[in-house]
């Protein structure tokens, strides 16, 4: 990887809907080799025209970044921002090899809690960086990705402690425009995260409501509190790092999103387009049921989404 501040990092941006067009986005307009792996209409608008990007917080711009649907073409890279939706991930990680050479990090900024794990048994521990993001974010034409949110992202080690890549990476992040925190404790900021995102995205989509409505409802805000209370749980069953200020963290997110804002689940849900639960609460319900940790509230919140989700998933298919 590259250490020296005067050098630019080769970066891949794998997924590059609104978390990695914007992230990936910004690295690009500071002059970073940035290629963007897409597929379809998107890939195609990006090649010709660039990747447009419309911040809340940063303005528009474009970037010329390169853009390729075949990573054989990239090569290695210092740095892969792994940004693709979860259900994708079977089909990226077979072609992520290309990518890897022996000092190249590999950093998700995905929702859910074990892509770490995932990507460390695709391509070795020792290339994984875990991250999140706090955003409003998505393609909303093809080479087009929109910015909405804090605009925030976090990383560390896939274990407690700091490196001396991550400060590197800081470094470069920071100078790039990002937001963005480098954590000890990265394996419990991403338990914080999980939790959040699995109660209030569930709730959001199976109520089919904006932020302030069920940050404001007495019954859906309890049942938000409810969920990430169980998601905790499961975590300090697993023997995660969890952090004492995690439910508070979680609630105090829920109430600084934008009002009008939605969970991108319940976005994809109304939209029919394929959506996270296996990874969010379909995860939560399976690590309880390991674990013998009661959820009723991820519970109900599952057997309420699913049928949808699996309706959602048999009409994408027949489409395509």
């Amino acid at each position: 990887m590259v250490t020296q501040p005067n050098e630019n990092l080769k970066v891949a941006v794998f997924g590059a809907g609104g978390v990695g067009g914007y992230f990936g986005g910004l690295l690009a307009r500071a002059e970073h080799d940035v290629t963007f792996i897409a597929r379809g209409a998107h890939l195609k608008a990006i090649q010709e025209n660039g990747l447009r990007v419309e911040s809340q917080l940063d303005g528009s711009f474009t970037v010329t970044g390169n853009a390729t649907d075949n990573t054989a073409e990239v090569g290695e890279q210092d740095l892969v921002l792994f940004t693709v939706k979860m259900y994708h991930n079977s089909d990226a990680l077979d072609s992520l090899a290309p990518l890897i050479g022996p000092n190249t990090v590999v950093l998700t900024l995905q929702n859910g809690i074990d892509n770490g794990d995932i990507l460390a048994e695709a391509v070795g521990e020792e290339h994984v960086m875990i991250g999140s993001s706090y955003m409003e974010g998505r393609v909303s034409k093809p080479g087009v990705v929109t910015q909405g949110g804090p605009g925030i992202a976090a990383f560390g080690e896939t274990k407690v402690g700091i490196s001396r890549r991550g400060e590197n990476l800081l470094q470069r992040f920071q100078e790039s425009g990002w937001r963005v925190n480098l954590h000890e404790n990265m394996p419990g900021m991403l338990w914080k995260k999980f939790a959040y995102i699995a109660g209030s995205a569930a709730v959001c989509a199976a109520a089919n409501c904006v932020y302030e409505e069920m940050r404001t409802k007495p019954e859906t805000r309890a049942l938000i509190r409810n969920a990430i209370e169980e998601v905790l749980a499961v975590g300090r069953a697993k023997g995660a790092p969890i952090m004492s200020d995690s439910l508070t963290w979680a609630m105090d997110s829920l109430d600084r999103f934008p009002g009008q804002g939605r969970a991108s689940m319940a976005k994809d849900f109304t939209d029919q387009r394929p959506v996270e639960l296996e990874g969010l609460t379909g995860t939560v319900v399976r690590m309880a049921r390991e674990l013998n940790v009661p959820t009723p509230s991820n519970d109900f919140l599952y057997a309420i989404l699913k049928p949808m989700a699996v309706r959602i998933e048999t009409l994408n298919s027949t489409e395509s």
